[in-house]
């Protein structure tokens, strides 16, 4: 099997590109590293037993040549290249939107040219202001209002996934719609505003523990293996084409306790300090006060769901920040 990958030199990218290699397919990545790090990705360009089997391509999606090219050879396409992080929202929200619409745009169009199966990587944040638990892919979306350009990142991944949808209804391509929940695991960065690596390096550093807003806020984490687990699997299986599918842990937990947990785990002197919302991000930031995910729809189709626990998860990603 030939897979292209977009973004594939991300954090999930890499993951997702390993796991291809692995079962013996061709991975095809494009990554313009804009988010994405040529070392997530360097140890399978060295590793014998991938080389000859994985292409990389430095360049934009937007790139139409090159994606005619890459798309018409791939048997299968994933789409992961996004703009990513809050900081990197509000600091460039037009290049974002643009990266996030357009780009989605162009995948689409190749898809359905050549009528290749592709899965969309969406997000959790299209939920928008919900506080009821567990979220379902039917949930009804409630969003700030667009002075709030926190909200620009959910309303244009919302739009990738009724274009998506509409190449679905309209010319049968065979779509499947993610929506994943805070991905965690080895080579995330925190340099985007990524929770548990930013936690984790500030305790390992015994620096202050920086929280955002009361710390109240309740997220769940998903294991990075898991994520790529179900995305392979809802590739694999003609039931999920065409549907919209959360992908996310169940261990709730509210930043705070996140916050004393990676203290007490690491064993830092670290302090956790309170930072308000609007001297961290601005006049444009919303928060969303709880997220959780149901995902008994994603175990119905494929059998399982993410279910580390969110210590092993930070023990992974201590060890790896450690070893770095």
């Amino acid at each position: 099997m030939r897979i292209l990958i977009t973004g594939g030199a991300g954090f999930i990218g890499s993951h997702l590109a390993e796991s291809c290699l692995e079962k013996g397919d061709e991975v095809y990545i494009i990554d313009d590293l804009s988010t994405g790090d040529i070392k997530n990705v360097r140890f399978l360009q060295d590793n014998p037993n991938y080389r000859d089997r994985l292409f990389i391509h430095i360049n934009t999606i937007l790139n139409h040549d090159l994606m005619l090219e890459l798309t018409g050879i791939c048997d299968q396409v994933y789409h992961l290249a996004a703009a990513v992080g809050v900081q990197t929202i509000l600091e460039k929200p037009l290049e974002s939107i643009i990266t996030n619409i357009q780009g989605t745009e162009k995948v689409l169009e190749m898809c359905n040219k050549f009528k290749k199966r592709v899965l969309i990587a969406s997000t959790s944040e299209v939920y928008g202001k919900h506080t009821h638990a567990p979220l379902v892919e039917t949930d009804n979306i409630i969003y700030g209002p667009s002075s709030k350009f926190r909200w620009s990142y959910a309303a244009s991944k919302l739009m990738d996934e009724f274009t998506a949808l509409a190449y679905h209804r309209k010319n049968g391509l065979e779509v499947i719609i993610t929506r994943l929940f805070n991905t965690v695991g080895p080579r995330q960065t925190g340099a985007y505003g990524m929770v548990i690596p930013r936690f984790v390096a500030q305790a390992l550093r015994n620096e202050p523990i920086t929280v955002y807003g009361d710390g109240s806020q309740t997220r769940t984490f998903t294991y990075v293996k898991d994520v790529v687990d179900a995305l392979t699997k809802l590739m694999a299986s003609n039931a999920s084409i065409g549907e919209v599918f959360n992908i996310g842990g169940v261990e709730e937990i509210s930043i705070l306790d996140l916050a004393n947990k990676i203290i007490a785990m690491t064993a830092s002197t670290s302090r956790i300090q309170l930072i308000p919302y609007d001297e961290a991000f601005g006049k444009d930031f919303e928060d969303m006060q709880r997220r959780v995910p149901s995902t008994e729809k994603l175990a119905q189709v494929i059998g399982s769901a993410p279910d580390k626990s969110l210590d092993f998860i930070l023990n992974q990603v201590v060890d790896f920040i450690k070893n770095q």
